[in-house]
């Protein structure tokens, strides 16, 4: 069992930064695939980047490449978003999951565990 935490979510205007975090604790959860994915308001939750154990590869969403970059830290049971140059539509709630796979995995129904999720809202 794995348990997640994500955090660092807050208001920022269009053109900012913030950085999300998610905690992970529980048995092995340094050897999962690990990702953030997000959900506005009246809309599927969508994928946003992921991230294999090792750290060696990674994905993104196209609407969110060159602008985010997706990190961990195994020693520390941390993975991390860094979101910049943030724009209205990226506002949702954002949420990290980890996945009992190797490889990269960008599809809800291919992860296993969630965070609770962390309010992201940017204004214009």
């Amino acid at each position: 069992q794995v348990q997640l935490v994500d955090s660092g979510g807050g208001l920022v205007q269009a053109g900012g930064s913030l950085r999300l975090s998610c905690a992970a604790s529980g048995r092995g959860s340094s050897q999962y695939t690990m990702g953030w994915f997000r959900q506005a308001p009246g809309k599927e939750r969508e994928f946003v980047a992921a991230i294999t154990w090792s750290g060696s590869g990674t994905r993104y969403a196209d609407s969110v490449k060159g602008r985010f970059t997706i990190s961990r830290d195994n020693a520390k049971n941390m993975m991390y978003l860094q979101m910049n140059s943030l724009k209205p539509e990226d506002t949702g709630i954002y949420y990290c999951a980890a996945a009992r796979t190797l490889r990269i995995a960008s599809t809800p129904g291919e992860y296993d565990y969630w965070g609770q999720g962390t309010q992201v809202t940017v204004s214009s």
